[in-house]
């Protein structure tokens, strides 16, 4: 508890809290976050010995030996990396495929169809923002899948920069960020520690801007962050301070009880490391998710979480960092490399003669060397030299020790899943196509857990991400849609789109499918069903497509507009023109008809009239007769 007379409300208020504390109580912040942070730095001292070790060996850092003499062989035999090279070549283009890196889902009743379009915007907004505003984040993807097969865990950090007026997700390599190494995990970890090197403009544009307190003079450090990083890659730091020596800060995500309540508040700290002097001090908590009671009272404070980590393997120790390759198959590279030396080592006694000389024998001490087909004469007889001269015994390289180096080599690679067919070599000309997928989906399995590590570590930054747009991006912007390849093709997204429910943003790629072999065959199963008649063929083919990774899917997907058929129109006119000689025929015919029905008619009017009239004259003649 700190004596600050500040409020909660003045607290959430303020940009940089460090501007409204006294300077005891700034040194007291100061102390307390250097002691947690080196306490935490001592809780992971062994990890960071095993981490050392695990650079080197996968870097294949040349050292000098001195056994078994001064000079001897020291190989380095390229499992390790073999296996990250292997991993990253399968992990990378499988998360960052094409330019839909990120999609949404919708959740709940959509009968306008509203919910479906703000989650294609959403989609393909936040996939502009990773590939073209944050110009780093796909280079950072890339040396994450190369780092963290080596040392198990990597770190990004996500937030909104002010002087650069966007999102940013940065890649934090695991040595500078500590935690303690027996916290159970990120969300619940005590204390956050990123170590960071800044130049001095990077701190003269921080203090300027009121980013940090301008009333502080600092020194450059003179002790560098990692000094086993710099001497791995052979490059050794001056003693003295100059204008290119970095000034080292400790940013620390704690929580402090500055007004006085009794409940610590999630802040970040900003501390000089030498002079344990704070520089800015910034709420980690958003207001609308702060909850109290009616009179006021702090019920809880969610943190904001900037940190997402990325996992290869858990720890079956339960420390907080996982691991990788290094720690599983280091054990079997030091084998194999202490091998590969035992067997070069052999042969490079067995090569060069040693041995003991007489004393008897009349030669000169020191080295001897032979030209070719040169000969070299001496004082003393051949029985002489052949008695005098005792070579030390060797041997060629052990065939047991070669066979056990094939043996180990065997063992890492099945457990590094870089087998030969999964490098891309032919596993034989006789082997079916349904043995070589089964070999290739078992060899993926080990890879398969670790691609859905990756897939859940990447969806949460990516909510992060969608975090910060509902809180920075302005009310309407633009953006250019990427898989239209159209620079003129522009998609309009609204701040209302990033509505409160972030939990149906996720990554586009299947978190089932880690090569691209299985991705064309899921994709293609789909042409089996289509005939069915009831998927939509368009949909088919544009997932085929994006199997395949071709460009410009939009563009192979617009049908051109139908050009003329001249044998088309001729039968369609030939069919018409019979049709209307079918309709004529019927037409004359039925005139016909009704001409003939008329005459019948006509006729049998006439008969009827003749009939009328001739018993008319009948009845007329004997009328008169009787009369008369």
């Amino acid at each position: 508890m700190f004596d600050t007379d500040l409020t909660f409300d003045e607290l959430q208020g303020f940009d940089n809290i460090a501007e409204h504390l006294d300077g005891d109580t700034l040194k007291k912040i100061g102390s307390m976050v250097v002691d947690g942070y080196q306490e935490d730095l001592d809780s992971r001292s062994d990890w960071e010995d095993r981490f050392d070790s695990n650079m080197d060996l996968a870097l294949q850092t040349v050292e000098h030996k001195t056994f078994p003499w001064d000079g001897a062989s020291n190989v380095k035999y390229p499992i390790l990396t073999t296996a990250a090279l292997q991993f990253s070549s399968r992990a990378y283009p499988a998360l960052v495929s094409g330019t839909q890196v990120v999609k949404a889902k919708i959740s709940g009743f959509d009968e306008t169809g509203e919910k479906y379009n703000s989650a294609v915007r959403v989609g393909k907004h936040m996939s502009y923002q990773l590939l073209e505003e944050m110009e780093n984040w796909e280079e950072d993807m890339d040396r994450l899948c190369m780092i963290l097969p080596i040392v198990g865990c990597v770190f990004k950090k996500t937030y909104f920069s002010t002087t650069l007026g966007r999102n940013v997700s940065e890649l934090v390599y695991p040595k500078d960020l500590v935690v303690n190494y027996w916290s159970k995990s990120l969300d619940d970890a005590p204390r956050k520690t990123h170590v960071l090197e800044l130049s001095k403009n990077d701190m003269y544009e921080r203090q300027v801007t009121g980013f940090y307190l301008e009333d502080i003079e600092l020194n450059p450090s003179n002790e560098t962050v990692d000094e086993s990083a710099d001497n791995r890659i052979g490059v050794h730091e001056g003693t003295l301070s100059d204008e290119t020596t970095p000034y080292v800060l400790i940013e620390q995500h704690v929580s402090l009880d500055l007004d006085g309540d009794g409940y610590s508040e999630p802040y970040i700290v900003f501390v000089d490391l030498d002079s344990r002097q704070v520089l800015r001090i910034a709420a980690r908590w958003d207001e609308e998710d702060v909850q109290q009671k009616e009179d006021g009272t702090i019920i809880r404070i969610p943190s904001v979480e900037y940190f997402t980590k990325y996992s290869f393997v858990p720890n079956p120790d339960g420390g907080f960092y996982d691991i990788g390759f290094g720690v599983l198959l280091s054990p079997i590279n030091d084998t194999v490399n202490t091998l590969i030396n035992q067997l070069v080592d052999s042969g490079t006694l067995n090569n060069l003669n040693a041995g003991f000389i007489s004393r008897g024998i009349r030669i000169k001490g020191g080295d001897k060397n032979f030209g070719l087909g040169e000969w070299k004469t001496v004082n003393s007889t051949s029985e002489d030299l052949r008695k005098g001269i005792v070579p030390l015994p060797s041997k060629e390289p052990s065939q047991v020790l070669y066979s056990l180096l094939s043996m180990m080599i065997d063992s890492a690679n099945k457990l590094g899943s870089v087998t030969d067919i999964l490098t891309g070599e032919n596993p034989g000309q006789n082997q079916p196509a349904t043995t070589t997928m089964a070999v290739i989906e078992q060899g993926l399995k080990v890879f398969g857990s670790i691609y859905k590590r990756m897939h859940r570590s990447l969806k949460k930054e990516f909510r992060k991400l969608y975090r910060l747009n509902r809180i920075y991006l302005p009310p309407e912007s633009y953006f250019e849609v990427l898989d239209i390849g159209d620079p003129q093709a522009a998609m309009a997204i609204f701040k209302t789109d990033y509505n409160k429910d972030v939990t149906n943003v996720q990554p586009q790629a299947d978190p089932n499918v880690a090569s691209e072999s299985q991705r064309l065959i899921k994709a293609q199963a789909l042409l089996e069903l289509m005939q069915l008649g009831n998927i939509n063929p368009t949909i088919v083919t544009r997932r085929i497509l994006e199997a395949q990774e071709q460009p410009n899917i939009q563009e192979l997907m617009q049908m051109p507009e139908p050009g003329p058929n001249l044998e088309f129109e001729f039968e369609q006119q030939k069919a018409q023109d019979e049709s209307e000689r079918d309709w004529a025929r019927i037409e004359i015919e039925a005139q016909v008809a009704q001409v003939k029905e008329l005459t019948a008619i006509q006729g049998a009017n006439k008969i009827f009239e003749e009939a009328k009239t001739a018993r008319k004259e009948g009845k007329n003649g004997n009328i008169k007769g009787g009369v008369q």
